[in-house]
């Protein structure tokens, strides 16, 4: 799956878990003769803020892009050089390469543990009081990639991703640390959303890394499951096909919609309030 589609998808599971939006179809029901059509979307399972959402949104949008840390040529290792460059080729070597250690269950455990650990360092800054600083300059990181993949941000964000992650990094650093549960639900969501895009293509993952059950040649002309099964072990599904192409389109379109609607929202409410105030 293409890297925007990455971030999408973590977007838009954020949106899901924080956010109930309330689609009205009933204008255009009406209007073809048919009754009033309305339904929810979303299984908000975490209490978050309006400026909760939009931050949640773009963590684990960065969080989904998380997994390709093990390609020091991917869009994410340019996003915050040469921090991210560094990191990319560290997390190569030590994972196997591509669509391996980093795209396992074992991926997603060490990610959020490391969220985890990050939300513990915390600083007592004079004036401010205790400041998450682990948080924060994770959170610097994770919407960096954000920022540089997402195509709905202006290009000035995308050519300079820093310039909206920082700001974002220093509110979850000094204003969220009653609400620090959600950080690595967020890392844990958006790497999850990450391999599971990456199962519904050709490559498919190895969720069992280290262990790889390799494809006996016996079986490499089984309709379906040589395509399900590849000769390195990596398993998928792959209704999307390969990466980029017209069915990953179709499915990542709506997608991003909904995750564009939802940070939306929560940006509008956050307006409102701050009008209020």
């Amino acid at each position: 799956m293409m890297g925007p589609h990455h971030a999408a998808c973590g977007a838009a599971a954020w949106v899901a878990v924080t956010t109930r939006i309330h689609v009205d179809l009933a204008p255009v029901t009406q209007a073809i003769g048919a009754g009033p059509v309305s339904f929810d979307v979303g299984w908000p399972l975490l209490h978050a803020t309006p400026l909760g959402i939009v931050a949640g949104a773009l963590v684990t949008a960065g969080a989904a892009l998380l997994p390709d840390a093990d390609h020091p040529s991917a869009t994410i290792a340019h996003s915050l050089p040469p921090v991210s460059r560094a990191l990319c080729t560290g997390i190569a070597a030590v994972s196997g390469g591509h669509r391996n250690g980093t795209h396992s269950f074992l991926g997603i455990a060490a990610f959020t543990a490391l969220a985890w650990a990050a939300g513990l360092w915390i600083v007592d800054v004079p004036g401010l009081g205790a400041v998450h600083a682990g948080a924060g300059i994770v959170s610097l990181l994770l919407v960096s990639f954000a920022a540089k993949v997402l195509g709905v941000l202006p290009d000035g964000v995308r050519r300079i991703p820093w310039l909206l992650a920082l700001p974002l990094a220093a509110f979850i650093a000094i204003f969220a640390p009653h609400e620090q549960n959600w950080f690595p639900l967020a890392v844990a969501l958006g790497s999850a959303v990450h391999i599971a895009g990456d199962m519904l293509t050709t490559g498919g993952c190895n969720l069992l890394w280290p262990i790889a059950f390799k494809r006996p040649r016996a079986l490499s002309k089984v309709p379906i499951l040589a395509e399900m099964w590849r000769p390195s072990g990596h398993v998928s599904v792959p209704i999307l096909g390969d990466a980029g192409s017209w069915r990953e389109w179709l499915v990542l379109v709506p997608v991003s919609c909904y995750a564009i609607a939802g940070v939306g929202t929560a940006v509008f409410a956050l307006m409102q309030r701050m009008s209020a105030g």
